[in-house]
């Protein structure tokens, strides 16, 4: 494996920001169930993620594990050419965790009591997979083109002695990731030189000739973004709830793109290429959030949190390989055991203000209301002093906005057994139509055995956003549906 420090314009951008500072709805059943509207309900482990002050209204101490069952359908069309639909299935133990609540044993103490709680949620799947095939008029050589012009051409070009896997690393240590890309261009046969013998030269034109050009594009991710909570609450007198968590982040992302393209017309030079990415990701994250529940009346409560922004502290590798008809017979030796390494960054999401409401009938059931607000124009990627970092900065300013969400969910208890069903919307973080509204239901039923609880809940949603096949305008950018639909179990063991 060779492996380089690269300081060029790899772009950490907009896509990783917003990947980030997604939270999908996950938990436990009960929670998912009734699509997340527990900010003035609390009594839920996975309540803690809208108010830490849920932690509170638990009566006694509780253990809770849940496992769900993902299915993601992917619809990708670009034009005319509507790809079959792809789907993803995977299965994870996503939310473990517990509840500690220790009574004051002086009934006239204005302080009830206090619990302590340690939770682990998996707020982010990132498991998907996707396969598209289209015709498009836009094909590889206008990616390493659009990189190529204006690059002179001799610091691209093999010194003596230099291996094509050393000068790929060099390349993109020391000129940048546009001199990179022009490089692999260069010697994976899609591009030339107008005039290869003049070290000066900046002008390239494409080896490949073609009106339209067939492309399939598979694009496949793993990963996860699982979240550590350490959480205290308390209950002053009898009505009202207040709580504190502190919140650890752990993040692995890894995303393969594969790209085969051909269908040239029959004089061009190249007949086929195979241009593949790979990126992965690591990292770490901190966050904290403050929230407070509060009985009106023996029916109405009301909730308010404050969820402070999320500091990620990532690192990414990033590899590539390319092959064509006309390609350096070495090109092989760049694949994805050379690895470009980037400094560490930061993303900043923002933070976000949520108010409840919920009106609870009695032991026959409840009905809760949950607004968040969240100002995706103040997300940054950190440090500034960076130029791509700081225009990118900008861009984010220029394209997101505000972002509100409401989740609405209800309960309905006949003895034993809870009927339950949810709604959610959230408003897309983009100010255009790159990526639309997410809208979602859900539903579930549980048993309570008395020592202990079993629930289960189904949640579905969906999104319509446009992506580019590669991160330049040039590359096609198609429109696709997401199908989430999430299957969870959860027991919950009182002691």
């Amino acid at each position: 494996m060779m492996a380089l420090a690269c300081f060029g314009a790899k772009a950490q951008n907009i896509d990783d920001v917003l990947r980030y500072s997604k939270d999908n709805t996950q938990g436990t059943a009960r929670f998912q169930a009734m699509s997340g509207a527990f900010g003035a309900l609390g009594g839920d482990l996975s309540s803690l993620n809208i108010n830490p002050a849920g932690s509170a209204v638990f009566n006694n101490s509780q253990f809770t594990l849940t496992g769900t069952n993902y299915n993601v359908k992917n619809e990708s069309n670009y034009g005319a050419f509507v790809s079959p639909f792809t789907t993803d299935n995977t299965f994870d133990i996503n939310q473990i965790g517990g509840v500690f609540v220790f009574k004051n044993n002086n009934q006239n103490a204005d302080w009830k009591k206090i619990s302590l709680g340690l939770n682990f949620d998996r707020v982010q799947n990132f498991s998907n997979y996707k396969s598209s095939n289209f015709r498009t008029e836009n094909g590889l050589d206008t990616y390493f083109l659009s990189f190529a012009q204006g690059t002179p051409l001799g610091p691209l070009l093999l010194q003596n002695g230099e291996y094509i896997e050393e000068a790929y690393l060099d390349i993109g240590s020391s000129l940048g990731f546009i001199e990179q890309q022009a490089f692999l261009g260069l010697f994976g046969g899609v591009i030339d030189a107008d005039d290869p013998n003049d070290d000066n030269n900046t002008s390239y034109s494409s080896l490949a000739n073609y009106t339209t050009v067939s492309q399939n594009y598979r694009k496949i991710t793993t990963g996860y973004n699982d979240k550590y909570t350490l959480n205290v609450a308390s209950q002053y007198q009898d009505n009202l709830y207040i709580g504190a968590s502190l919140n650890v982040h752990s993040i692995y992302y890894e995303e393969l793109k594969e790209i085969t393209e051909d269908s040239y017309l029959a004089d061009s030079q190249v007949q086929f290429t195979t241009f593949d990415n790979l990126l992965k990701t690591q990292g770490n994250a901190f966050s904290f959030s403050l929230g407070a529940i509060a009985k009106v009346n023996n029916s109405l409560r009301i909730g308010g949190s404050y969820q402070s922004p999320t500091w990620y502290r990532l690192e990414d590798d990033f590899s590539q390989r390319i092959n064509s008809t006309l390609a350096d017979v070495d090109i092989n030796f760049i694949n994805f055991n050379v690895i470009n390494l980037y400094p560490r960054y930061t993303i900043k999401t923002p933070g976000k203000l949520t108010g409840s409401m919920a009106l609870v009938f009695g032991t026959e059931g409840l009905i809760s209301l949950d607004y968040s607000y969240q100002d995706m124009s103040q997300a940054e990627l950190k440090p500034v002093s960076d130029a791509n970092f700081a225009a990118e900065n900008e861009y984010m300013r220029a394209q997101l906005g505000a972002v509100s969400a409401i989740r609405l969910g209800g309960e309905y208890r006949i003895k034993q057994i809870s009927l339950r069903g949810g709604y959610r919307y959230e408003q897309s973080p983009y100010l255009n139509n790159t990526i639309g509204d997410l809208n979602g239901v859900s539903g579930g039923i549980g048993y309570n055995f008395g020592p202990s609880k079993l629930d289960l809940a189904v949640n579905g949603y969906s999104q319509n956003y446009r992506e580019n096949v590669l991160s330049t305008d040039p590359t096609p950018a198609l429109n696709n549906t997401r199908r989430n639909t999430n299957v969870t179990i959860s027991y919950t063991l009182n002691f």
